[in-house]
């Protein structure tokens, strides 16, 4: 992070680095606390004064970085709207619950230009501890869905979408999602805490399904 983000100064690129960190962090602890893999498959580590479990899975670790890498370039231009994580059933393709991480530029308050703005140029006073407390607050919040969220009894996988700018250029090797194919039925909403990077703000919310009587 030193690299991106120096003692009260964080760059446009330096923000990106954060709420990637913060996705990476967040969807493998969505993976361990909702049950996707066995708990065997998680290892413990320390962050944001917390102890959170990632995944050993060799593929679902270069699946997170491929993503999250690019994630994290079209962060550093605001081209990010939004960053879903789907849970489905495998057999029915049925999604069951969606995990939205809203991405707002707080450029705009400032009536800046967001693509005439120097990734390099620090614009951000606002304290990386500061911000990695907003995180731990949002990482535990996410570690206590478990108390509400409905028990997950089938076999699921999970997916990764990015909803960017209609003016993006998208790679190649990557494909376009309908929308409506994340729709879930007799849905619930929870919105979870918020965190700015002071260039950035990141809003987590899931969405599930109900579970019918």
């Amino acid at each position: 992070m030193s690299a991106t983000a120096t003692k009260n100064s964080i760059t446009l690129k330096g923000s990106a680095a954060i709420i990637k960190e913060y996705l990476n962090y967040g969807v493998n602890s969505i993976l361990f606390q909702r049950g996707i893999y066995p708990a065997e498959n998680f290892t413990p580590v320390q962050q944001y004064g917390l102890t959170i479990l990632m995944s050993k899975d060799e593929k679902i670790k270069e699946f997170l970085s491929n993503v999250l890498t690019q994630a994290e370039e079209w962060l550093a231009t605001n081209k990010v709207e939004k960053f879903s994580m789907t849970i489905s059933n495998v057999q029915t393709r049925e999604v069951l619950e969606c995990w939205d991480f809203k991405v707002e530029s707080e450029l705009m308050d400032q009536n800046q230009d967001p693509n005439k703005i120097d990734p390099n140029n620090p614009v951000s006073s606002k304290e990386l501890k500061k911000i990695q407390t907003e995180i731990g607050a949002v990482m535990r919040q996410i570690a206590a869905t478990v108390s509400y969220l409905p028990l997950i009894e089938s076999v699921c996988s999970f997916d990764l979408l990015i909803h960017t700018l209609k003016d993006t250029n998208i790679p190649e090797n990557w494909d376009e999602t309908d929308k409506n194919a994340l729709a879930i039925k007799n849905s619930q909403v929870v919105h979870l805490k918020s965190f700015s990077t002071g260039l950035q703000k990141v809003e987590t919310v899931v969405s599930y399904k109900m579970v019918e009587d």
